[in-house]
């Protein structure tokens, strides 16, 4: 968690907002590595400006007070800031800039609770986690600028309107390049992130009531894909000549014995590679997603992959386990696995994790609280997913049964039987 902030003040020319020939100057904030900027309703030629020092060329009287002006504002911001420091209030460019403006409680808004947030947990959460949080921050900005006409909005203005307005933003919102259209639960996904971080101001206190209270996230029940223990064999006993394909096949098939996540394989080393307590090898190392320690006994099929790969030339030169590729590679050559495999299911590297959890382990008789373990997951309610997946299985496979007994002749000697049964029943 960030404990120090970097911070600075520059003062800039924009010729483009000047008038008469002149520039006009800006006070550009920085705040570790937020910058915020504000115009300073002064001009200058650009003749008259020293850019290195960020200060006018003290040829006269009226540049050298135009410096000592300037000066006093930078004293002014340092002062600002370290007020900020002592009563360890959160500090941010936009939140100096709003102080310079004069506007009050300027802490208290959506930029600021949302900055505050991914600086402070960026160095706690994945940075696949990041990455998300980024993602709902920038569209959370562009919500705001598009529906409120401003850069900034104050946390007390928010109300179940607010979340109403942006949900449907998120919904008509058209992708940019070669982005996709946000889906139901992918928008969910950043409405839930966005929940955390209004939750987090609440109990901060800069917020006195949370807007989600009434705002009831709806999200669609998908299946998790997995592979039957028949595609499973199909694709470990397929004949791979192709050496990208072949390796990326293992990796799956390493996950479908292990459940391991794509990052926590790719940054396997040899010394999570340990004696269990029943002396075989086992794999322990610490999910990147949830930091939560994962102990896995290796079975015969994932030692074999591991075996077969650990002298490779590129996972000896990294220092790793397997020699690394990229998740975007690994899915794209999946589908080329699945294709000449004949599985007709969408293959990613996250189907094996689910394989793994259905065909391998509950389908086997492995108790719940175990897989959750080995899968590293937080709460067991997170497993039961899976065991919902296994049971609809079984329910699928037997009402097939049914069906093909129903459907199935009877023949005439089974009806003597019967008759028979009940005959000596009833005396």
């Amino acid at each position: 968690m960030r404990t120090t902030n970097t911070f600075g003040i520059h003062f800039i020319l924009r010729e483009n907002r000047g008038k008469n020939g002149l520039a006009a100057i800006y006070m550009r904030i920085v705040v570790n590595k937020s910058r915020s900027e504000v115009a300073l309703k002064r001009q200058v030629a650009l003749a008259d400006w020293n850019e290195a020092r960020g200060q006018a060329r003290p040829k006269n009287d009226e540049l050298r007070k135009l410096n000592t002006h300037l000066e006093q504002l930078r004293g002014m911001m340092a002062g600002h800031y370290q007020e900020l420091q002592v009563n360890k209030k959160v500090i941010t460019a936009e939140v100096l800039k709003n102080l310079f403006s004069g506007v009050k409680d300027s802490e208290h808004t959506l930029h600021a609770i949302v900055e505050y947030h991914n600086t402070n947990m960026k160095d706690v959460l994945a940075r696949g986690t990041m990455k998300n949080y980024y993602t709902t921050a920038s569209y959370l900005k562009e919500f705001v600028k598009v529906e409120f006409k401003r850069s900034d909005i104050y946390l007390s203005e928010l109300d179940y309107s607010f979340i109403s307005k942006l949900e449907h933003f998120l919904r008509r919102r058209q992708p940019e390049d070669h982005q996709k259209k946000l889906e139901n639960n992918g928008l969910m996904k950043h409405l839930e992130r966005f929940r955390k971080i209004i939750r987090l101001a609440v109990k901060m206190g800069w917020l006195e009531k949370d807007p989600f209270s009434l705002f009831q996230l709806k999200f669609n029940k998908t299946e998790r894909g997995f592979l039957t223990v028949a595609e499973l064999n199909k694709i470990e006993s397929k004949k791979l000549t192709i050496e990208r394909i072949a390796y990326v096949r293992d990796l799956f098939v390493l996950s479908c014995y292990t459940g391991l996540a794509y990052i926590d394989v790719m940054e396997l080393t040899p010394e999570n590679l340990v004696q269990g307590i029943d002396q075989s090898q086992w794999i322990k190392t610490t999910r990147e997603k949830t930091r939560i320690a994962v102990n896995v006994p290796l079975l015969p099929q994932a030692a074999k992959i591991i075996q077969r790969y650990k002298t490779h030339p590129k996972a000896i030169a990294e220092g790793t386990l397997l020699p690394r590729i990229s998740n975007q590679k690994l899915n794209s050559y999946l589908k080329e696995v699945a294709d000449l495999c004949g599985i007709n299911k969408t293959l990613t590297y996250h189907v094996a994790r689910h394989t793994f959890a259905t065909a391998v382990t509950l389908s086997n008789g492995v108790p719940i609280e175990t897989v959750s373990k080995m899968l590293g997951h937080t709460t067991i309610r997170t497993t039961q997913i899976y065991a919902k997946v296994v049971e609809r299985k079984v329910s699928d496979d037997m009402n097939m049964l049914r069906e093909r007994l129903s459907s199935a002749p009877v023949r005439s000697n089974n009806r003597r039987s019967i008759s028979k049964l009940k005959f000596n029943k009833a005396s």
